[in-house]
């Protein structure tokens, strides 16, 4: 067992170098690790077993067997079940945000309060939705019948283990799916303990799998798997495009949620010393470790000024620091490769002539090792710059400004990505019609409170489908059409 220190998170030696398959723990075909590095410390606070193709046949196995039943179980049981989830992920809620602190650098305030709260929401939803969901309607004489697509690979990032877990999990299953899920071989730690915690729900064998492993090793084999009838993944735009180019031959359904670079247009009228500061904390979330992040805050010309003070103050009183504090805001970066991005980013823009208005490269100061980065806010920035076009995952806003309301729009759309986007002003008739011009898959209005129910996905680059809610439910059947049904 291998135990990080003796009051936070340790791994049990009884799962660590398993995968969780067909109801059980089980050591993978070939024997061979991964090391999960603590990103405060720089050092190995774990071991887990590394799968491979044979592994993910195993688990496709189980799931295909599994499949009949559990789609043919009445949508009731299916909610008791999530309901159970549900429970437990609140009653363990200590242990799994000790877990996300450890594997990914998250201040262990925000496990508590976004990162583990926000993912039992999603297993909520999934659960009341099975209380009037209609399966079957019909339309004149023609029934509709919605039914589970079958077996689903999904694949979650590192940044928000735990929720994009639930994201997908909680939907599948209460449509009747089974599945295999593959989490970041950078953060797996919190899936080890959510397989137990599915286990210890009474899920039946085989409806929920999980195997560890590589994007290249267990990603691919599982997007390539003739018995996988749908990929759900969340990642980089690299990866979301390899998958579906190796789930192409097998013609599965593929959703994708993808980069993100997301404006923040802040109207003339936006009450700045409000939502300034409320933006940049959007952008800092996570350590700025968000897909949808507004990172580029476009705002009026004439109070360039006023913002960058507003901006300055508010990242410069940011706590950064041992995530396991509790007056930490921000933790490390969540790994040493998104570490080397976020400093490469930062240098480019210092390159490219953007004003650096404060942070800038390298640690923050008092941290000789640790990925911590400081929070940098630069602007005079230029959309073409490459600061404002790709995606950093890391605590940087950029500020552009504009004349018109026209040009920011423009600004806004002028991007390869379409995920999120925020719009600020007390006019809110005027920020409505400013929000139906981005093109973006969620766009928020004066900073709403999050709703588990609102679609979530990307236009363009961003991706394609739908997660969170009816829509994302609806993502995991398949639709039949019954003609002569009411004859």
């Amino acid at each position: 067992m291998t135990t990080h220190s003796s009051n936070r998170y340790s791994v049990d030696a009884h799962t660590a170098d398993k995968f969780y398959i067909d109801g059980r723990w089980v050591a993978p075909a070939v024997p061979a690790s991964l090391a999960v590095i603590n990103p405060a410390t720089e050092e190995v606070a774990a071991q887990v077993a590394r799968g491979s193709s044979e592994d993910v046949d195993r688990a496709v196995a189980a799931a295909r067997a599994a499949f009949p039943g559990w789609s043919a179980t009445p949508p009731a049981a299916r909610a008791g079940v999530l309901g159970k989830i549900h429970e437990l992920i609140l009653e363990r809620k200590e242990q799994l945000a000790q877990a996300l602190s450890l594997e990914m650098g998250a201040a262990i305030g925000f496990a508590r309060a976004m990162q583990v709260p926000l993912a039992a929401e999603h297993v909520r939803v999934a659960r009341d939705l099975l209380t009037s969901y209609r399966f079957h309607t019909l339309e004149g004489s023609t029934a509709i019948e919605r039914e589970a697509i079958g077996v689903c690979g999904l694949i979650t990032p590192w940044n928000w283990p735990l929720y994009q877990i639930t994201a997908k999990v909680a939907p599948a299953i209460a449509a009747g799916c089974t599945v295999v899920l593959k989490p970041s071989e950078l953060s797996p730690l919190s899936a080890l303990l959510f397989a137990q915690l599915v286990h210890d729900a009474g899920l039946p064998p085989g409806v929920f799998n999980l195997v560890n492993g590589s994007g290249h090793e267990v990603g691919a084999a599982m997007a390539a798997h003739p018995d996988i009838d749908m990929i759900s993944i969340t990642g980089s735009n690299r990866a979301g495009a390899l998958v579906a180019q190796a789930a192409a031959p097998t013609v599965k359904r593929v959703t994708q949620e993808l980069g993100g670079k997301s404006p923040n247009v802040l109207l003339p009228d936006a009450d700045f010393a409000n939502v300034v500061p409320l933006g940049v904390m959007s952008a800092f979330r996570n350590v700025g470790q968000s897909c949808s992040a507004p990172t580029r805050m476009i705002v009026p010309r004439a109070r360039l000024a006023e913002v960058e003070a507003l901006a300055a103050a508010t990242a410069n009183a940011i706590i950064v620091g041992d995530p396991s504090a509790e007056e930490t805001v921000l933790g490390p970066i969540a790994n040493q490769a998104q570490f080397e991005r976020v400093q490469v980013m930062i240098e480019a823009g210092i390159d490219e002539g953007a004003k650096l208005v404060c942070g800038g490269p390298g640690r923050v100061a008092g941290f000789d090792y640790g990925f911590y980065t400081r929070p940098t806010v630069f602007s005079e920035v230029e959309n073409r710059m490459r600061i404002a076009q790709e995606e950093i995952f890391g605590p940087v806003l950029c500020i552009i400004a504009y004349d018109t309301v026209d040009e920011a729009v423009a600004i806004a759309n002028d991007t390869v990505y379409g995920l999120g986007a925020h719009v600020q002003g007390q006019d809110l008739q005027a920020a409505r019609a400013v929000a139906s011009r981005i093109r973006a898959g969620q766009v928020h209005l004066n900073h709403p409170a999050w709703d588990p129910m609102a679609p979530f996905g990307g236009y363009k680059r961003s991706g394609n489908g739908r997660e969170y809610g009816v829509v994302g439910f609806e993502e995991y059947l398949e639709i039949k059409a019954i003609v002569g049904f009411g004859s």
